[in-house]
């Protein structure tokens, strides 16, 4: 990968590769599930806490290959007997009813092993499944660098994913070595021994060989996440959803949109985000780890961590941070930015605004250019306000403060103090005019001349001033 990110940890459509290949083992319902870990171990351990804490962990030693993490991995199973299924952390696309199929197939045949694998046109780098021309059982695998010729023909490959007799396994292992052109436990070494003992070695072909295709650079990398978003994007179209433009839309895996939804050009559902039914959003909209309630519309917004109730409207142009909860029927208009604030049902904060560490009861209207200034340099503050409040045009809210339900504030008002339930709240300063300070102090200026033209304009005979001043005098 070129990466200083260990390979399984790159992410495509929201999670790592790993958690990829996890997802589907656990939708098999396995008794324990076991990562064998030994690149970057402590990056890959950590990551695995965080976001998948009931993996169990096996470290692999110094002795390589594949057959050797498998051994690892049985020192943490604690059964003796059932089946043992065995796939990668690389493999993103592949499934969990594809993983289910391979274990029925096995235990419905009663096999020793049972291995998927997919037929390719372009083989190279894989192993190729031999096969008994009489019965066409699995004879074996052998691997590109260990193949001749005729066996390199072979289109047949092995994906490396396996159900196993757990009791075949462990038994086979034990007699596998390194004797080999890369000086490797290969796992595919336990076909032909679990085979000589009188198992049963048989293959699942899939159709469909993208589901064990893995990632080994950038541009593999990048070619397993176009195909899975054209995938999500197709099963959430199935599912109801309208998606106007595939072509400029990007689903995350763990993302749910509800039926009768539009999404869009050029929108971004990111993370664990969910969108109800009969919602719009887009374009132009990214949405990470967010909740949008049915009948919302949300048009050119980028939101993190927020909550967007049912049948309200966001944007355009507006910027939601964590916290941000925007009840029933509300509104966040344009050019508008908040963060940790609870806003009530109906509550509207229309246009050109900032609202930070608030909460703002039902009804409530906040003016434009209304700043809620929350931190004072050291520490943040909160401020509340009431139900069916209107805070005028251009406020400065200096919290902590407290507006009380069915208060007023003035255009231009600054709010320091707390505001009584019902009452207005209005800076009281007089207006100045001071006549011909534009020609005294910019004298020359295009305002100088537009004012004394304008001036000129308004004393000239027939015009309304100066008939006023003529009847005046």
């Amino acid at each position: 990968m070129k990466s200083r990110i260990p390979k399984v940890l790159h992410p495509i459509c929201g999670r790592s590769l790993v958690l990829h290949a996890l997802e589907a083992a656990r939708g098999t319902s396995p008794a324990q599930l076991v990562a064998v870990v030994r690149h970057e171990r402590e990056r890959v351990v950590d990551h695995l806490a965080e976001h998948a804490p009931d993996v169990l962990i096996a470290d692999q030693d110094e002795v390589p290959g594949t057959g050797r993490a498998v051994q690892c991995g049985l020192d943490r199973v604690s059964a003796d007997s059932g089946t043992v299924l065995v796939t990668y952390g690389d493999v993103p696309l592949l499934d969990s009813e594809t993983l289910g199929a391979l274990v029925a197939e096995h235990e419905a045949t009663a096999s020793a092993v049972t291995v998927l694998t997919a037929r390719v046109p372009d083989p190279t780098g894989y192993g190729r499944i031999l096969r008994e021309e009489s019965t066409g059982e699995v004879v074996g695998i052998v691997e590109q660098k260990d193949a001749d010729e005729s066996q390199r023909a072979i289109d047949e490959v092995n994906s490396g994913i396996y159900a196993f007799d757990l009791a075949v396994l462990r038994d086979a292992l034990a007699q596998v070595t390194t004797d080999n052109a890369q000086g490797e436990m290969y796992l595919t070494d336990v076909l032909a021994i679990a085979r000589s003992g009188g198992g049963a070695v048989r293959a699942l072909v899939t159709d469909d060989a993208m589901l064990v295709e893995g990632a080994n650079d950038r541009v593999q990398l990048a070619q397993l996440g176009g195909e899975m978003r054209r995938r999500l994007l197709e099963k959430h179209m199935r599912a109801g959803v309208t998606i106007v433009d595939p072509a400029t839309t990007w689903i995350d895996a763990e993302v749910s949109i509800g039926q009768d939804t539009v999404i869009q050009p050029g929108v971004q559902l990111l993370g664990a985000t969910s969108i109800g039914e009969e919602a719009r959003i887009g374009p132009d909209t990214t949405l990470e780890d967010t909740e949008v309630d049915e009948g919302a519309s949300v048009v050119r917004t980028h939101a993190l961590l927020a909550e967007i109730g049912p049948g309200a409207s966001v944007g355009p142009f507006t910027y939601l941070r964590p916290g941000t909860v925007l009840g029933a029927r509300g509104k966040i208009g344009g050019f508008c930015e908040t963060k940790n604030v609870q806003i009530g049902e109906g509550a509207k904060v229309p246009h050109l605004s900032y609202v930070g560490d608030a909460e703002i009861g039902e009804g409530t209207n906040i003016g434009a250019a209304t700043i809620f200034a929350n931190y004072d340099g050291v520490d943040k503050h909160r401020t509340s306000v009431g139900k069916h409040v209107r805070v005028g045009s251009d406020n400065v809210i200096i919290a902590p403060v407290t507006i009380g339900d069915g208060a007023v504030t003035g255009g231009g008002t600054t709010v320091r103090g707390d505001v009584p339930p019902g009452a207005l709240a209005v800076n009281d300063t007089s207006l100045k005019i001071v006549e011909g300070w534009t020609s005294r102090r910019r004298a020359g200026t295009a305002a100088d001349e537009a004012a004394r033209a304008a001036a000129k304009r308004d004393n000239a005979p027939g015009s309304s001033s100066a008939d006023g001043k003529e009847q005046e005098n």
